[in-house]
């Protein structure tokens, strides 16, 4: 029996609030033609599996993504827990401080490092450090992938953000954006994931799309100066409009007040002509009946 509730506590903690391995391994999904690009760009300019390196790795389904993209990918974790579900998965994941790790990593020799959900637990400094080994491991053309809560969506930035207690504070995408750019990164994407649904362009949007649709997490993803040609491909992988914007949402919500507010106006004013209209039509038949009055005595 285990004695120490931390031991795993985070593991449970994930299965319970992030739902099963199955649900986010398809989320996960969505970054696919990112691998699909990168692992086309390493293997054009050599014959080795591109190497990959995710960072917090927890239960493993990035990292099993990876593996299934044909990338040599290795993952990293502190949590004990987490390290023994990768364990369960046959997941080549081991147990170790992830900026350090990185560190330890030869200049030039990773295709990609990966993040998802962990510089939300760091300190700001430390961030910054782990993008900038990021670079300097990376081989030109390589890309940093980094998933976080998105602060956007007023329920996460206001309440489910703080439900894991071991977050720090939320990263506002623009933030995070501009941290690969200085750092050095020639590029970056950010892109906007995990909404409960997608919604048709004519769809209404109320206060409750406002408050909790908003896309939930977002990723920005930076690439390693290369070619032009690369950055320029790199750059359109990732619609203008993909996912869903609080700005976005709120200017779609008040056109659709204003709109609203306009026809509420003009059913009123068309009433008011009709009333007025009513209103002509008694006073000429009073008028009228008073002139036969008139006649009949």
């Amino acid at each position: 029996m285990n004695n120490n509730p931390s031991t795993d506590f985070y593991r449970q903690f994930e299965d319970c609030f992030r739902t099963s391995r199955q649900n986010i391994k398809q989320r996960l999904r969505t970054y696919q033609p990112l691998l699909m690009f990168l692992h086309s760009e390493m293997q054009s300019s050599s014959q080795r599996a591109p190497r990959a390196l995710d960072l917090g790795c927890g239960r493993g389904e990035w990292l099993e993504l990876l593996l299934e993209a044909g990338f040599d990918a290795t993952g990293v974790d502190l949590d004990a827990g987490m390290l023994e579900a990768c364990k369960e998965q046959g997941l080549p994941a081991s147990h170790g401080d992830a900026l350090e790790e990185l560190r330890k990593v030869p200049d030039n020799s990773l295709a990609m490092v990966s993040a998802f959900h962990m510089v939300e637990h760091i300190p700001f400094d430390m961030l910054l450090s782990v993008v900038e080994q990021a670079l300097r491991a990376l081989v030109p053309g390589g890309l940093l992938l980094m998933e976080t809560p998105n602060p956007e969506n007023l329920s996460v930035g206001t309440s489910q953000f703080y439900l894991d207690p071991t977050h720090t504070k939320p990263i506002p995408h623009a933030l995070l954006a501009f941290v690969t750019q200085h750092s050095g990164f020639a590029a970056q994407q950010v892109l906007r994931v995990n909404e409960r649904y997608t919604p048709l362009p004519d769809s209404p949007v109320g206060v409750y799309d406002l408050l909790f649709n908003v896309s939930p997490d977002y990723a920005v993803a930076a690439i390693k100066s290369t070619n032009a040609d690369s950055i320029e491909r790199f750059k359109s992988l990732v619609p203008a409009d993909q996912g869903i914007a609080l700005e976005k949402s709120a200017y779609q919500y008040d056109d659709r007040l204003s709109k609203h507010l306009a026809h509420l106006k003009k059913t009123v004013e068309q009433a008011q002509n009709y009333i007025h209209g009513v209103h002509d039509q008694l006073i000429q038949t009073q008028m009228l009946n008073r002139t036969l009055e008139q006649r009949v005595t």
